[in-house]
């Protein structure tokens, strides 16, 4: 019976034998001590990381062989809705990955061997489509090296960051088309409760984390969840802000945290991009925009690093703040209202580029125009009789005209 059994098993195929593996693992699994499971959830994920990169290989032999037709599919994403279980999303990754990871072979063999994890491929695969496959081979190793230390969420990190090295105008696009998509939504009262539900690009998301951070951390035997506690931190944030504001916006600003270096302030090709303290990137022209009403701590070395050395000095000062809204009251964009606590200050020629923080050199601007001014490239000045003129990117207003964005200084 031994000899029968060994001659069935070595006819089965591979894919026959981790299927009849599969039936006994959990019984195998329901016997281990609970103490000693990290090892099976390990080898499990791994498991499942590697089999994503046989699966890979095999979606793209299986698509340029037309095989979901004999199926009556018209395409592999539908056929792997139905077949793979996968929702819409989730069937055009694993389509866009395999495509990828055809240009990327050192990729897909580090996903085989298990030195990397499927989001980890992902990344590659997604920076390959922002850059081309091209310029991510070139960098490839080193790009792996990083995959093999790092979570997945610590790998998007670095692979923004190479994004903007190779290309920061494509990656300063990508942050505008994410802007874009964002969203809030707060419903009507439903059995007691209000449904929130938006999407904030990453640097409204790290201010939003940090100004509830302080509010949700638990208290002594807390039990609340943590998705209570965040719940109650942005209640109380708001109830924090309600009245308490300086009308003129002279008071302390909001802080956020980014990391920069600067290459990236100065907005030099190649510079890496912006990082937020809660994770993810900005392009440079984010953190300019950032830079101009900002606390500055600059460390150039080892020798400021070990004595603390500091210099903060491009927060536009309270007096002069307060002069400015006296003098602009609103924001200068032409043909926008919205009041001075909602503006930030403007450098017209940027601090990082000589231009000084003097009331010549400033202006108020609301957060919608501050991001044209910086990120979509719009030129704003002020004119001697003072008036604001606007400009839209590469267009070029001829001597002695006016242009018809422009708007009138307010009275004194």
């Amino acid at each position: 019976m031994a000899h029968d059994g060994s001659m069935c098993r070595s006819s089965e195929t591979p894919l026959e034998r981790i299927m009849s593996g599969l039936r006994d693992f959990p019984h195998w699994v329901a016997e281990q001590p609970a103490s000693q499971l990290g090892e099976v959830i390990i080898k499990s994920r791994q498991i499942i990381d590697r089999t994503e990169a046989v699966a890979a290989d095999a979606t793209r032999r299986f698509e340029k062989a037309s095989g979901y037709k004999a199926d009556g599919f018209i395409g592999m994403v539908p056929w792997l809705r139905v077949n793979g279980k996968l929702s819409g999303g989730a069937a055009a990754e694993r389509m866009e990955v395999a495509h990828k990871l055809n240009d990327l072979p050192r990729t897909e063999e580090a996903l085989a061997r298990g030195e990397i994890g499927y989001q980890h491929a992902v990344t590659m695969a997604r920076t390959a489509q922002n850059l081309g496959a091209a310029q991510v081979r070139k960098a490839e190793a080193m790009l792996l090296k990083a995959a093999e230390t790092m979570d997945p969420g610590q790998f998007v990190g670095v692979a923004k960051n190479f994004e903007h090295e190779v290309d920061a105008q494509a990656a300063l696009a990508a942050a505008n088309r994410a802007h874009e998509r964002r969203y809030l939504r707060i419903g009507q009262p439903v059995d007691g409760l209000v449904r929130i539900d938006g999407l904030l690009d990453a640097e409204g998301g790290a201010i939003v984390r940090t100004a509830l951070e302080r509010y949700a951390k638990p208290t002594k035997a807390d039990t609340r969840t943590t998705d209570q506690r965040l719940a109650d931190a942005l209640i109380q944030r708001c109830q924090a802000g309600i009245g308490s504001g300086h009308p003129d916006g002279a008071g302390p600003r909001p802080q956020l945290i980014i990391k920069a270096s600067l290459d990236t302030l100065g907005g030099i090709d190649g510079a890496p991009a912006g990082e937020l303290e809660w994770g993810g990137t900005v392009p440079s022209e984010a953190v300019r925009r950032f830079a101009c009403d900002a606390a500055i701590t600059r460390i150039t070395g080892l020798g400021e690093l070990e004595q603390e050395i500091t210099h903060a000095g491009r927060s536009i000062p309270p007096a002069t703040r307060r002069a400015l809204v006296a003098r602009d009251r609103h924001c200068v964009f032409p043909g926008c209202d919205r009041p001075a606590a909602w503006c930030d200050g403007h450098h017209l020629v940027h601090w990082a580029d000589g231009g000084p923080t003097r009331m010549e050199n400033l202006g108020l601007v609301c957060g919608t125009h501050h991001r044209k001014v910086h990120e979509e490239g719009w030129k704003l000045r002020r004119e001697k009789d003072g008036r604001w003129v606007a400009t839209p990117r590469q267009q070029k207003i001829a001597p002695g005209c006016r242009s018809t964005r422009v708007v009138r200084p307010a009275r004194a």
